[in-house]
């Protein structure tokens, strides 16, 4: 049984939640505020964390980077009510693998939920061979080191810009739609309200091509993006 943490301060929604997620098989705890889901996050092993940003005392950025700082690498899911295209960009940057905006419907949060824990499952099982390397240009992406180069200078990205590049960078010259990029980076098989991928391949394009030559992530109108030499 997987064990879920869900750190959230509305009653309402804890009760609606850990009864929905009790049915299907899940195992919740309950933290009522940022600094005891830390505790709660720190002390046990949780396969998933869902993650309210509006909290008492610690707020739900900063929980997620405290985490993400004692190398707690357990996937967390946003809940929040903050859906603005920044708020949802700024709690993916700060560590967090996916967000569900408020109000919601169950049956996403259950989608939502089961996709984080097949991601987790296959990154935690996949055997990786000593050759993943992925070049273009003056680009190199190392997968099994995690490590990315532009001109043999180091560029330290996010695991979702990570994630965002590696799916670009393996079908390099390949036109991909955002679709295509939620169904690959973010492991989402529809269609979301929001821009949280132009937000990305603009965090993406500020780190590996704002101060280079060829630049390599291009906009195809209509269509999507491609990673190629232009």
């Amino acid at each position: 049984m997987k064990k879920i943490l869900l750190i959230e301060d509305e009653i309402n929604v804890v009760s609606f939640i850990k009864k929905g997620l009790t049915e299907e098989n899940f195992e919740v705890s309950v933290a009522l505020d940022g600094n005891s889901g830390i505790q709660m996050a720190s002390d046990n092993d949780f396969d998933l964390i869902i993650l309210d940003i509006m909290l008492p005392d610690t707020n739900g950025i900063e929980v997620c980077k405290i985490l993400r700082n004692k190398s707690i690498q357990t996937p967390i899911l946003f809940l929040t009510a903050l859906n603005t295209a920044d708020n949802i960009a700024l709690g993916l940057n700060s560590g967090a693998d996916d967000y569900l905006a408020k109000p919601f419907k169950f049956i996403e949060l259950v989608a939502r939920i089961k996709a984080l824990l097949r991601r987790s499952s296959s990154a935690g099982n996949e055997i990786k061979s000593k050759e993943n390397i992925y070049t273009i240009a003056n680009l190199r992406m190392d997968d099994d080191a995690k490590t990315v180069e532009r001109n043999g200078e180091f560029i330290s990205l996010t695991a979702t810009e990570y994630r965002l590049l590696f799916t670009l960078i393996k079908n390099k010259g390949r036109v991909l739609s955002r679709v295509d990029l939620l169904e690959s980076a973010w492991d989402i098989n529809f269609n979301l309200a929001t821009n949280v991928v132009d937000v990305y391949i603009n965090y993406l394009r500020k780190k590996i091509d704002s101060n280079y030559e060829p630049k390599l992530v291009h906009t195809v109108i209509g269509m999507g993006y491609v990673l190629k030499e232009a």
